[in-house]
């Protein structure tokens, strides 16, 4: 452990979330309160802003303005999907970060962001300590995939379930108005881990929810598909179906491949999912000839701050600010993560911090034993890890019947 003193940069990356701005927040609001740290600057667009040297001084936003981050979603600084390179084989971005981080003597960097993130994070704390140069990194988890390895859950996640599940909710209802047989499947988001998919058990505890539920942890065969269908269908003239877009056959290809063919790639190797809710309303409409609707939850699912857990968004900003209190006590190489704890029977979130090498690319995935024998629903195991999560409402500033979202000058 170090004590240092100097600048700090704080940057978004991946994915972004209706609440990673309340974890930026609550690091930039500490970083500026902390006399240890000189200046803080923030990557524009991630770590492509540190290498382009696209950096702002973020004691120059207005204090109120900056408030506003805590309740606006998506990423205020700009995100990216960069990759860095293995320095072994071409060390030219770390040589070039390393300039960056001597020209503003940097001593702090927080990188806030999902699982390609913390391997961004990891790399370039390896990178620095290999090379003699002293600078505390922190990672700040963020993502709604809620796939961390080592923490009980990620900020995002539960606003992003919340929002499922209320959106689910309201679909059971509209699919109801009328008196003739109908079949909604609806895509949520969910590569290789289905927690927000498994969210749509919320909605069924609550009485208004999906029929079946698909997630990527169990093969998933469309034959079967159909037949679970048809049997809830037949006898009721009815059947909402959640389906994760990252679903699986027995051999590992994804189902949505089954009519789109190999799909494209980003700069990570992740393919660009979606489609997968047409494609099975089309096999649906040919198998039963009811009225068969496709519903994809798409970008809402990471950006609706007006339906955003209060609890996720409190919890989000003390992940920001307990990373920038760790760094400047000295603590490196270090994620911040969430540990449960229950207090008189009470739900409480508490701060833990894990090795970077340890969560970097490493994927957490929903239990087998919280999914049903017959792989088309959840157990109520989710719904008691679930619940604590999504309570309380954030309370967005509205002007003019509209909600209020920050405006950074960035200058």
């Amino acid at each position: 452990m170090k004590n240092l003193t100097g600048a700090c940069i704080i940057g978004q990356s991946g994915g972004p979330t209706s609440v990673i701005n309340a974890s930026a927040y609550g690091a930039i609001k500490t970083a500026l309160e902390d006399d240890r740290i000189t200046k803080v600057l923030g990557a524009l667009n991630g770590i492509r802003g540190v290498l382009d040297d696209n950096l702002i001084d973020m004691a120059k936003e207005d204090p109120k303005e900056l408030e506003l981050m805590k309740t606006t979603p998506s990423s205020a600084l700009g995100s990216c999907r960069y990759k860095l390179s293995d320095p072994s084989k071409d060390d030219t971005d770390y040589k070039r970060i390393l300039e960056i981080f001597k020209k503003y003597d940097v001593r702090f960097f927080f990188y806030n962001g999902g699982n390609d993130s913390m391997d961004t994070c990891n790399k370039i704390s390896k990178y620095l300590m290999e090379n003699g140069y002293e600078c505390n990194v922190m990672g700040i988890p963020k993502t709604i995939d809620n796939d961390l390895f080592g923490t009980d859950h990620c900020p995002g996640f539960a606003s992003a379930a919340k929002y499922i599940a209320t959106s689910l909710m309201e679909i059971y209802h509209d699919a109801r108005v009328y008196d003739i047989g109908t079949i909604t499947v609806v895509e949520a988001m969910g590569r290789n881990a289905g927690w927000l998919t498994a969210s749509g058990a919320l909605a069924t505890y609550a009485g208004n929810g999906p029929d079946l539920i698909y997630l990527p942890e169990v093969a998933f065969d469309v034959n079967k598909f159909i037949s679970d269908v048809k049997n809830i269908y037949d006898k009721s003239g009815k059947c909402i179906i959640l389906v994760s877009e990252g679903i699986k056959d027995k051999d590992g290809k994804l189902i949505s491949e089954y009519s789109k063919g190999e799909m494209k790639k980003d700069s990570f190797g992740h393919a660009q999912l979606g489609g997968l809710a047409a494609y099975l309303a089309d096999a649906l409409t040919e198998e039963t000839g009811a009225k068969v609707r496709a519903v994809e939850l798409s970008l809402l699912q990471r950006c609706a701050a007006h339906c955003a857990s209060k609890t996720d968004v409190d919890e989000s900003f003390m992940a920001g600010k307990a990373a920038v209190e760790a760094a400047v006590e000295g603590e490196t190489d270090k994620m911040v993560a969430f540990e449960r704890k229950y207090v008189c029977g009470k739900y409480k979130c508490k701060i833990k911090l894990l090795d970077l090498s340890e969560v970097a690319n490493t994927e957490k995935k929903v239990p087998l034993e919280w999914i049903n024998e017959e792989g088309n629903g959840i157990k109520e195991e989710f719904v008691e890890y679930a619940l604590p999560l999504i309570k309380g409402e954030s309370k967005v500033k509205i002007e003019n019947g509209l909600p209020r979202f920050v405006n950074l000058k960035k200058g």
